[in-house]
């Protein structure tokens, strides 16, 4: 069994890490700095844990001393074992590559003596042999995170969109908003049933309480508006690269409406190809 095996490279502050959360998203195992040197045993290993559907992609640039020198033949060492190897290279001009030095304040890693300027031109000079072997060069100077991640994912071979994980999380406005929602619907409009006797020590995870809520009008009409609206959605979350969304659904204690709710949305999602995950943040509360 083999692995294809992406490698990611070329100048510091060209798009690398994008690329690399890009093949993430997409389902990838995703290495940065791999020392180079330990790089065939790695995949020796992964031919023993790793899934055999699993690509891995791995990040390898100047920060590893002994890549100029030794990554051809370590390359053609694991093409001999039967891995596909792709060379993914990105750069991008000058004058971009300064803009995103200040506007990031960081340090170029061959810049440790001198100006950034000159760190550019010496990595230049140092990978010209890598970017001529490379399998795709990638000029990121005028694409933004967006459109670089479809180059990267054209690059691959794939057009396919990355996936997207739904997290729907049911909460209770009393406890406060939940910090990392993307979306928050309040369902505090619907009947409660914390006022009928023999439902209010119950929770939504009880068929009782979600018939009881998913029953009125109410709840019917905002469920078909809901759906309606996440069908609209999430293809241009998709389109523009947002891999994790979280829905949050609230009531008042976050015990009965708003935990229906969430258990029926999670039964029936609108839409078929994300991951759906669940959480109740505060059904044990109250």
């Amino acid at each position: 069994m083999s692995h294809r095996l992406v490698i990611i490279t070329g100048l510091s502050g060209s798009g690398k890490s994008t690329a690399a959360r890009a093949l993430e998203d997409q389902g990838y195992f995703v290495v940065d700095n791999l020392p180079l040197v330990m790089l065939p045993d790695f995949m020796q290993r992964a031919r023993q844990e790793l899934c055999q559907h699993t690509d891995i992609a791995v990040v390898i640039d100047v920060r590893n001393r002994t890549f100029l020198t030794d990554h051809a033949g370590i390359f053609e060492q694991l093409r001999s074992a039967g891995h596909q190897v792709d060379i993914l290279f990105f750069e991008a001009d000058d004058d971009e590559l300064l803009r995103r030095y200040s506007e990031t304040r960081r340090a170029h890693p061959l810049a440790t003596v001198g100006t950034v300027q000159e760190g550019i031109e010496k990595e230049r000079r140092q990978l010209k042999l890598l970017r001529d072997a490379a399998t795709k060069v990638v000029d990121s100077s005028n694409l933004n995170v967006r459109q670089l991640r479809e180059l990267v994912l054209e690059c691959i071979g794939t057009e396919s969109p990355p996936r997207l994980i739904v997290n729907l999380e049911s909460f209770g406005y009393r406890y406060g908003l939940p910090p990392a929602a993307d979306l928050v619907f309040d369902v505090r409009f619907l009947p409660n049933p914390h006022y009928i006797p023999e439902l209010q020590p119950l929770t939504g995870l009880n068929a009782q309480v979600r018939d009881y809520v998913l029953s009125q009008p109410e709840c019917r009409d905002f469920r078909s508006h809901l759906d309606t609206l996440l069908i609209f959605l999430l293809p241009h979350y998709r389109k523009e690269g947002k891999s994790y969304l979280t829905i949050g659904i609230g009531c008042t204690g976050g015990r009965h409406r708003s935990v229906s709710i969430v258990e029926d949305l999670y039964h029936h999602f609108p839409v078929t190809d994300v991951v759906v995950q669940i959480s109740h943040r505060d059904v044990a509360k109250g």
